[in-house]
């Protein structure tokens, strides 16, 4: 619609100078010349109108520029007064493919220029600065028109991008979330199937009592999915804490926890929780670990999360095709609730990861889980 208006006012100002012509009885070869010279500047100036000009290159925008000052001025000999209305357009495409400091200067120049036809003419003062004034308001009307459609054109290519970064966003959250919510479940499940492998002929109470534990795994990981389709997230840290503590005795690891936790907001406890969770799949399924030891204090406000264990295979790499980037994830979802992660490796085998957040902190305007470094959630 606004390339539509564009277009109508320039049809109206091009057919103002031809009523204007014919109103001054030119006939024959000179009504021919002013049809040639009006195409002429209809055709440019809907050039200089459209989208981007301005980055056309230099040497265009100078031929096409040079031309329309030609076949401004040179019919004014002509026609005087009655062409006037074209310089309008020629002060308008100055703003159009000039930087703003030289293209006002030349704007005003030419209003300016419009002084000579009526005192050529013989006309009053008056028709002099009538004629400036339509020539300046011309200019701006076209500059206007044309900057409008610009603008509502970059309007609807940037809802675009809104939308497609929105979706990738949804996809990236989606990723991530099945990553640091399910690995923990499915390391879980695995590991404790293996264990009722063993415990069904030896002891078939206890591999009773493993299946009943694998069944409630099994529903949680049905729940987390929903809650990940469905946008809710939340997670309880003490929760983690012992379903961890299950799932490391399983596993034969002996766990010690140390839990002074008080006060804490719904998304710092949710980070925290799956920090947990990546931290225990991580011993499971990167170490041989026979010690665990978990940590998780509040003092003045500051929540640390604290995962120590033992048997670090050295130069170990996930060869697995999907191993995905758990630490990589915990360090961006720390940062959306003002904390960080550190990771120390102590002796040839110990593993040490702390994870720090405000008490009380929530999500930073902006995030649902940061999106800073995309490259990290797309190998999950």
């Amino acid at each position: 619609m606004a390339e539509v208006i564009l277009i109508a006012a320039i049809c109206c100002y091009t057919g103002i100078t031809v009523l204007n012509i014919l109103n001054s009885g030119v006939h024959g070869l000179g009504l021919a010349a002013a049809g040639a010279c009006l195409t002429v500047l209809f055709a440019l100036q809907i050039l200089h109108s459209q989208p981007g000009a301005r980055r056309a290159p230099a040497r265009r925008r100078a031929l096409t520029l040079g031309l329309q000052v030609l076949v401004t001025y040179l019919p004014l000999v002509a026609f005087e007064a009655q062409w006037g209305a074209m310089a309008g357009f020629l002060a308008g495409s100055l703003l159009l493919l000039l930087p703003p400091r030289p293209g006002w200067i030349l704007y005003g120049l030419v209003g300016v220029s419009m002084l000579v036809p009526p005192v050529l003419g013989g006309r009053s003062v008056l028709d002099s600065a009538y004629l400036v004034q339509t020539t300046l308001l011309t200019g701006l009307v076209i500059f206007g028109l044309a900057r409008l459609s610009d603008l509502v054109r970059v309007l609807h290519e940037s809802r675009g991008e809104l939308t497609r970064a929105a979706v990738t966003r949804e996809r990236l959250r989606f990723a991530r979330d099945l990553h640091d919510l399910l690995g923990y479940s499915l390391s879980a499940i695995q590991l404790k199937g293996e264990l009722i492998h063993r415990l069904i002929a030896a002891n078939p109470e206890m591999a009773k009592q493993e299946i009943e534990d694998v069944l409630a795994i099994s529903r949680q990981s049905l729940a987390d999915v929903r809650r990940v389709a469905s946008g809710y997230r939340d997670l309880s840290l003490k929760e983690e804490i012992g379903s961890a503590r299950s799932v490391l005795s399983a596993a034969e690891v002996e766990t010690v926890t140390d839990v002074r936790i008080g006060s804490v907001s719904s998304p710092v406890d949710t980070v925290l929780a799956t920090v947990l969770r990546e931290a225990v799949t991580n011993v499971l399924r990167h170490s041989r670990a026979t010690y665990c030891g978990i940590t998780a204090v509040e003092e003045d406000g500051l929540m640390t999360l604290s995962i120590s264990n033992d048997g670090v295979i050295e130069g170990y790499c996930d060869s697995s095709p999907h191993s995905g980037s758990g630490l990589g994830n915990l360090e961006l979802r720390l940062r959306a609730v003002g904390g960080d992660l550190t990771v120390d490796r102590g002796s040839a085998d110990a593993f040490r990861l702390v994870a720090r957040a405000p008490a009380h902190g929530e999500l930073l305007a902006g995030t649902d889980g940061p999106m800073e470094d995309e490259a990290a959630w797309m190998t999950v």
